[in-house]
């Protein structure tokens, strides 16, 4: 099915709305999950909405949080979300670093009591409209192992950077830590086909293809896969993650994450308080000129671009450029959901009494 941005939104914020959100925060987060669909990051969009309302309905997110700083410094300071959604809380987060930095040169925020908070690209390019370099990552579910492991002991644990340019997109950094994340499996789960080799193991440890594998006491593999191909590195991006959005915030960490579906219950050993956050943002003028770095910036994307290929079909990419032209696109051509997703969002609207897409 192929929906317009306007329709989505409106279906979204509906649905938002129903929950109890008030209609700033509705807006806020649906705008949040419409953005990625624009910037074809559909595991990260209103594919994700069934989620949050399952989550709502076991008592796990607060459709009404009471967001506020709870420790604070000069250029830092730890936020909590009163299990509000992570749409909301994120760039809550993000607005006080950027204050900071405004102030200071630079705002760092650690986050806990929080909930999934969709695309960490939305919140690091809050970050670059102001012309600061942006940060955003978050923790989440255990679902990876590390290196030499079959426990799953991680989150996909996803990073975000974003850099301002001048006359291209910004340069954004968006990645799991994870050698692919949670949602491409829910989409070959609904299309019923099998992921890439490397993905993730069985319970035995071995690799797989089976994206119903976790269901069967599997994990997703670290980005790397094995050691042989560096997973030892993703391990490492991954707890580093945990670690600045958790250890630090007061969040549950590793194993004490809270899953994001609801039919599992979160630990009855917890760690800290929901899910943890990161977000910073960094004056690009706290560096040099502003304009200055753009325009170098520009270069430095014109040069790889430019680049010799290895093959003449294919260029290279520079980060955040596919998300660019998928919003092009969808802009004039509309969101194509697929009809598992359609049937999910519509069964929305009978629970909710809402017009249906």
């Amino acid at each position: 099915m192929l929906v317009f941005e306007s329709a989505l939104r409106t279906f979204t914020e509906n649905v938002f709305l129903a929950m109890g959100c008030s209609s700033d925060h509705a807006r806020l987060a649906t705008d949040v999950l419409v953005r990625a669909e624009m910037r074809g990051i559909d595991s990260h969009g209103v594919a994700r909405l069934t989620g949050y309302v399952r989550l709502w309905e076991k008592g796990r997110i607060n459709a009404r949080p009471q967001i506020k700083v709870v420790h604070e410094a000069a250029t830092t300071a730890t936020v909590d979300g009163d299990a509000g959604l992570g749409l909301i809380v994120a760039p809550f987060a993000m607005q006080v670093a950027i204050e900071k930095a405004e102030k200071y040169g630079s705002g760092w925020v650690s986050v806990r009591n929080s909930n999934h908070f969709g695309i960490a690209g939305y919140h690091a390019l809050m970050a670059v409209e102001k012309d600061m370099i942006g940060f955003a990552m978050t923790n989440a579910s255990p679902l990876v192992s590390p290196t030499f492991s079959s426990e799953r002991l991680l989150g996909t644990n996803p990073m975000c950077y974003a850099f301002p340019a001048g006359k291209y997109p910004p340069v954004i950094v968006d990645m799991a830590t994870s050698a692919a994340a949670n949602g491409k499996l829910e989409i070959a789960q609904r299309l019923g086909k099998q992921v890439p080799e490397g993905w993730i193991q069985d319970k035995e440890g071995k690799p797989v293809t089976d994206p119903h594998a976790l269901k069967s006491g599997g994990a997703l593999l670290p980005l790397g896969s094995d050691r042989e191909h560096g997973s030892h590195k993703g391990f490492g991006l991954s707890a580093t993650v945990d670690i600045l959005s958790a250890v630090l915030s007061g969040a549950n960490y590793g194993p004490w994450v809270p899953p994001f579906v609801a039919f599992l219950e979160p630990p009855d050993d917890p760690v800290g308080a929901g899910i943890g956050h990161f977000l910073g943002a960094m004056r690009v003028d706290g560096f040099r000129p502003v304009e200055e770095f753009k325009n170098h910036m520009d270069n430095w994307i014109e040069r790889f671009k430019s680049s010799k290929p290895i093959d003449a079909a294919q260029r290279v990419v520079i980060p955040g450029e596919p998300e660019v032209g998928a919003e092009i696109d969808r802009k004039v051509n509309g969101i194509p959901l697929l009809d598992a997703v359609t049937k999910d969002l519509n069964d929305l609207a009978d629970k909710f009494g809402i017009t249906k897409l």
